[in-house]
């Protein structure tokens, strides 16, 4: 009876642990055949962008930039990268950022301590990158051209992260031997596709599942807030008003407004082109674009001929970094005929100054936030009365 109950007791044993083998691999992400490196691997779907996509193969992941760049991402010292990809050990510890719309997406998912290196501090307000440079935690390595290859071997960065639409000063940081990875966010002509690369840093610094939920609430928010606008704008029946956060008259009858963007500078006006991501906002805020057909991203116009375009504009889009505060009488200064625009008479001009605001700091991961400026503006009886826009509003 005694070994009976000995060998009741091994088994009952046997069977709890087992069941605490099974609760901890299930709270852990791993199950039975698991591989250690791949356990609780988050997955990563791209929606949006268009210049990036990426796989898992076995216990690594596939990414490929711009079709012409292709990296493995190995978890594990002994994993391989397949023929055509260059290896790069992930979670990487350091990294050089040399844009600002890079800088944006490590600094959504607070992961500023993996920034070792970027070009210069010019209009940069984030005081924890400021004081990281202050205290030498992120080095200055200069501007394209005049790299400091020093500083960026002292960075000593796992990869660098490049925007190749920069011209002249990537042959020093080729020599140095250090894996470059292109970030192609500015090539986005959707503004949630640019901010969707968040998810393609997150894939090198182990940040997978922030990225995700960071970007879904973006993406809800943009999203929700543009349903909104199409519901108002592109329907004039009773219900569409009925879905008014600040129910009143729109003040266009629900049409949708026309808005040009731009200024001279330097005897000429660059004009973002039909197919950029501000003009995608424009219309997902509820305005027609005045270049609505032009499918390039931007070009450079004589005024003559912008004014044939936006003369009689609803509205006027302008983005500099005046020294003080700019005014009606500061945009008639630089230019005089620029009195003579619809949008300057009725007082209709949407002004951001990048002194001002972290403008190129931070927007390239707030979309939702740039999309709800315009429809206070657009729209206003879509959002709420005490709405404070954060970067655009009419200009006094």
């Amino acid at each position: 009876m005694k070994n009976v109950l000995s060998t009741i007791g091994l088994a009952v044993m046997l069977v709890v642990l087992g069941g605490c083998t099974g609760k901890n691999a299930k709270e852990s992400g791993m199950t039975r055949g698991d591989d250690p490196a791949t356990a609780g691997k988050e997955e990563i779907t791209v929606k949006y962008a268009t210049e990036f996509s990426v796989r898992d193969s076995a216990d690594i992941r596939l990414v490929d930039i711009g079709g012409s760049d292709h990296f493995a991402l190995l978890p594990t010292d002994d994993a391989q990268a397949p023929e055509g990809y260059k290896g790069v050990r992930v979670p990487i510890r350091s990294t050089i950022c040399m844009t600002a719309l890079q800088l944006s997406n490590f600094t959504v998912l607070d992961a500023l301590d993996v920034v070792h290196g970027i070009t210069g501090t010019k209009n940069l307000f984030n005081e924890d990158i400021l004081s990281r440079v202050a205290d030498g935690r992120i080095v200055k390595i200069g501007m394209e051209g005049e790299f400091d290859t020093e500083l960026i071997f002292a960075a000593n960065p796992d990869v660098i992260f490049i925007s190749p639409f920069k011209r002249g000063g990537y042959d020093a940081i080729t020599e140095t031997g250090i894996t470059l990875v292109p970030h192609l966010g500015y090539k986005e002509l959707d503004p949630l596709g640019q901010a969707e690369w968040i998810k393609l840093v997150a894939m090198f610094i182990g940040k997978e599942r922030e990225a995700n939920e960071v970007f879904e609430g973006i993406e809800s928010r943009y999203n929700e807030l543009k349903s909104r606008v199409d519901s108002l704008v592109l329907s004039n029946s009773p219900e569409a008003g009925e879905k008014s956060l600040n129910p009143q008259p729109s003040t266009l009858n629900n049409k949708r407004p026309t808005v040009t963007s731009g200024e001279m500078h330097y005897g000429t006006w660059h004009a973002v082109g039909g197919r950029n991501y501000l003009a995608q906002i424009f219309r997902d805020a509820g305005a027609d674009y005045v270049i609505n057909d032009d499918e390039t991203a931007g070009e450079n116009m004589e005024f003559e001929k912008m004014y044939a375009l936006a003369a009689n504009a609803d509205y006027w889009r302008i983005l500099n970094s005046f020294p003080g505060e700019f005014s009606y009488d500061a945009l008639k200064a630089s230019e005089p005929r620029n009195a003579l625009f619809k949008a300057f008479r009725e007082k209709k001009v949407i002004y951001c100054n990048m002194k001002q605001q972290p403008y190129y700091e931070i927007t390239p991961v707030e979309p939702d936030v740039l999309l709800k400026d315009f429809v206070a503006i657009f729209h206003p009886e879509l959002v709420e009365p005490d709405y404070e826009p954060k970067y655009y509003r009419l200009l006094k």
